[in-house]
């Protein structure tokens, strides 16, 4: 029973995956073929700009990328970063809990006085 519902689990998250693909290639259908990807916060840039030319941002950026590709990177590593983190909070509550509900390993481990005398 536990092997069938594994299986389900796993085929359901991979038809969620599929279908989170392809909404967002579907939601992007009517963009020119030419056109770049930009972000939402250039689009909300633009989108002011448009709306109000006499518009002066309250902050400007401390740090400008020069290139896109340093700007890619840097999100990747903002990206892996707040991956890592999570992960690491995730496990962090899985030991907590797993601590708390007294679950132990089902094969003892012989400490190094058991194997001595052994």
């Amino acid at each position: 029973m536990l092997r069938h519902k594994s299986a389900l689990t796993s085929a359901s998250l991979v038809i969620a995956i599929a279908a989170i693909f392809y909404a967002s290639i579907w939601m992007n259908r009517d963009q020119a073929a030419d056109s770049s990807f930009v972000g939402s916060d250039t689009a909300a840039t633009e989108y002011i700009e448009e709306s109000n030319p006499e518009y002066r941002p309250w902050f400007l950026p401390v740090f400008t990328p020069t290139s896109g590709a340093i700007e890619s990177g840097l999100f990747a590593l903002q990206a892996a970063l707040g991956a890592g983190v999570f992960g690491f909070a995730l496990g962090a509550l899985w030991q907590r809990r797993r601590a708390e509900s007294g679950s132990r390993s089902t094969t003892p481990v012989p400490t190094a006085a058991e194997e001595s005398e052994g």
